[in-house]
């Protein structure tokens, strides 16, 4: 499958001129941090170019299904994902009178070629669009620390720690404070 790459018609470099875009990417596989998120089937996309005057804005959505593991239990689970799709383009040759130069770095310039690469636009509504944590239920039980059963499958009849005291008072904030005499 292409990737994802708007060609900007000649008529979006006039002021207050919109289009509309949309198509279909294979994302494959994304990694943020330990998670991988694998993508069985390719996101749908639809965005809004719009001329601002000296550049294009663009907005939008991009949405699909994803397969990771489940932080607690490991076991495999699809997610929905959803995510906003935003860009700024400064067209060159039109930047704004008195714009500074630190405020064009703050912004892309679109390529001479007139053609958007989009895939980055779409991994980051993706990531922002990420669980901190994925789990496959809110109320996953995990795996047992001491045998590694799914506790979702069930009790795993391993013995319940005993009550560690030293643990337990460790995470007292005031423990530091357990021997110090405050007589003078």
């Amino acid at each position: 499958m292409a990737q994802p790459i708007i060609e900007i018609p000649e008529r979006l470099f006039q002021t207050a001129e919109f289009q509309q875009f949309e198509g279909s990417w294979d994302a494959g596989a994304l990694v943020v941090g330990p998670d991988e998120y694998r993508f069985v089937r390719p996101f749908s996309w639809s965005v809004s170019v719009s001329n601002t005057g000296g550049a294009l804005l663009v907005s939008g959505t991009v949405e699909g299904r994803a397969e990771t593991e489940c932080a607690r239990c490991l076991e495999p689970f699809e997610l929905d994902l959803s995510g906003e799709v935003e860009g700024y383009f400064i067209i060159p040759g039109m930047e704004a009178e008195g714009q500074k130069e630190d405020e064009e770095a703050e912004f892309d310039l679109l390529p001479e070629d007139g053609k958007l690469d989009m895939e980055p636009l779409l991994s980051a509504a993706l990531i922002v669009d990420l669980p901190l944590q994925p789990l496959c239920d809110e109320d996953c039980q995990g795996l047992c620390p001491q045998c590694g059963k799914n506790l979702n499958d069930g009790p795993c009849g391993c013995e319940p720690p005993q009550d560690d005291v030293e643990f337990e008072e460790a995470k007292n904030p005031f423990a530091a404070l357990k021997g110090y005499t405050f007589d003078e």
